[in-house]
């Protein structure tokens, strides 16, 4: 790991952009399929993943050592939507996080987003051995934040919060992994907006046939479909209406669901077939949202995450460590 120093107005931009608002807690009914299903004590989730059948995964983007500086976590939580149950599938190891994480179907794998490391990791879901780890870029530590990732039929895009770029990573018949050569690095162009010191790109989602992509830019509250092939990004007209804080995204046919940690809420964007015009139609809330931070889909229901970070601000040098005994877990909430 290495060392670094940080300004306090630089720590303020990265843990105001995460979100800080809370709401209260709840128990979990009971139920064939709980409503509130808590996760490790202490495990810093961000990203939630809907696998095969009612398997779920959370990634923990883990806790700073003693002197401040060494990150380790990168943990990933395997879960039963069905009756709440799990446990740790990948325990958490010096020098990585896990920030967004999707899962290919095809092949079982789960991507993950390697946060200010710069990196993506895949994992075999089902036993939790590393496939493969890619090095997106070679930016400095915490210069970058790849943040969230998506998989289409030929390739995983990951987003960097912190640079105006995607990186690509190819894949090959049935979803088969290329070496680290095959990796790309897109430059975001077109509308997208970048804001030195701030947060932008962050969650991401595709159409079903890959043909475009979809991001959200935190900062703006702005949304983009973009070219997966040029990054060439058009702003999504949503008339006076955006979406501050947005987090994680999910594509339902031309229903976009938009996390807004800041706000606890998630915002329900109908789009028009080209993905050039977009109306917010309503908004999800929930009492038990507690910062949440990434939403995955099961039937009807949406399962939304709790990072809590304004009691648990991301374990960046220079920010406070979280209570190891605090509470976390994933909300569920009806799509309509």
């Amino acid at each position: 790991m290495r060392k670094l120093t940080l300004t306090l107005p630089f720590i303020l931009v990265v843990v105001v952009a995460l979100g800080l608002l809370a709401g209260p807690a709840a128990a979990a009914p009971a139920g064939t399929f709980p409503k509130i299903i808590p996760l490790p004590n202490g495990f810093q989730p961000e990203g939630i993943a809907v696998g095969r059948g009612t398997e779920f995964f959370v990634g923990s983007l883990g806790r700073l050592g003693e002197d401040g500086v060494t990150l380790t976590g990168g943990a990933i939580y395997r879960g039963d939507l069905r009756t709440g149950q799990g446990a740790i599938l990948v325990p958490a190891q010096e020098g990585r996080t896990a920030v967004g994480l999707t899962v290919d179907r095809r092949t079982n794998y789960l991507f993950v987003a390697g946060g200010p490391f710069g990196t993506g990791y895949v994992y075999d879901a089902k036993t939790g051995v590393l496939v493969a780890d890619y090095q997106l870029t070679t930016t400095p530590f915490l210069q970058t934040l790849v943040n969230d990732v998506v998989v289409t039929r030929d390739a995983a895009y990951f987003t960097d919060s912190f640079r105006p770029f995607l990186y690509r990573v190819p894949l090959g018949p049935g979803g088969t992994l290329p070496d680290q050569s095959a990796v790309e690095e897109i430059p975001l162009g077109g509308d997208f907006v970048f804001l030195p010191g701030a947060f932008n790109a962050n969650g991401i989602a595709a159409t079903p046939n890959g043909k475009w992509l979809v991001l959200v830019h935190s900062n703006l509250g702005a949304l983009y479909r973009v070219d997966p092939a040029t990054g060439e990004a058009t702003q999504i007209d949503l008339g006076a209406a955006a979406v501050p804080s947005g987090d994680g995204l999910l594509l339902d046919g031309r229903t976009l669901y938009v996390v807004q940690n800041f706000f606890n809420q998630i915002a329900v964007v109908q789009l028009d077939p080209q993905l050039s015009t977009g109306t917010v139609e309503r908004i999800i809330t929930d009492p038990n949202f507690r910062v949440p931070t990434t939403i995955g889909e099961f039937g009807a229901a949406l399962y939304a995450v709790n990072a809590r970070f304004d009691v648990a601000p991301p374990p960046f040098p220079g920010n406070p460590p979280a209570d190891p005994s605090l509470e976390f877990e994933v909300v569920r909430v009806p799509k309509r």
